[in-house]
């Protein structure tokens, strides 16, 4: 009988990931992985070792999942949830991913020092809030196509963080999630207003 490997289920993670938006992928999978990630705290006195990002590449990772969802008087954020770390872990066994979001940090670290003369990490916070503000929109890069690559990063960057905080505890705390329970009947959506001005 042949087992399943770390390795395999962190591959089929990344690609169940690579289509989705907000929880497609399967709890059981990201249950898995964020066991492996506890684990590796568990080994190196509660603190997670990346598997794939160098240092400053997840510093930067780090500060863009904060300023995706960051956390407020209600909840934890992504940092909180571990979206770091899951990004990180799907990422080492992905080759696509790591083209995605290895080059993407380098492209935002480039285009920082053009602007600010540092690199992303190493900006104000009002820095790189102008310049996570110009890579948000897929609008800006249609007037501006220098900005094409950094919106395709920040998309890809930004859904992986959804994902991984709507399948984290907290995530799933903060987003009401009550799994699969029974409706005695659905009322369906609400409808649509016939606006034709």
């Amino acid at each position: 009988m042949h087992s399943v490997s770390r390795r395999d289920v962190l591959k089929s993670l990344s690609m169940g990931l690579a289509g989705s938006a907000l929880g497609v992928i399967g709890t059981e999978a990201a249950a898995y992985a964020r066991a492996l990630v506890q684990a590796d705290k568990a080994a190196n006195q509660g603190r997670y070792k990346p598997k794939f990002f160098p240092d400053h590449q997840y510093k930067s990772l780090e500060a863009l999942c904060q300023a995706i969802i960051p956390a407020d008087e209600r909840s934890g954020g992504a940092i909180e949830a571990g979206a770091p770390e899951f990004i990180d872990l799907v990422t080492s066994e992905n080759p696509e991913y790591q083209l995605a979001i290895g080059g993407g940090l380098m492209w935002l670290d480039s285009a920082c020092a053009d602007r600010f003369h540092q690199c992303f990490i190493s900006c104000t916070p009002a820095q790189q809030a102008s310049m996570l503000d110009l890579i948000a929109y897929r609008k800006n890069a249609e007037s501006d196509s220098s900005l094409s690559q950094g919106v395709e990063f920040f998309s890809f960057v930004r859904n992986l963080t959804a994902d991984a905080y709507a399948t984290s505890e907290i995530g799933i705390k903060d987003l009401g999630y009550v799994g699969n329970t029974y409706l005695r009947e659905f009322p369906g959506c609400p409808p649509v207003p016939d606006d034709k001005e």
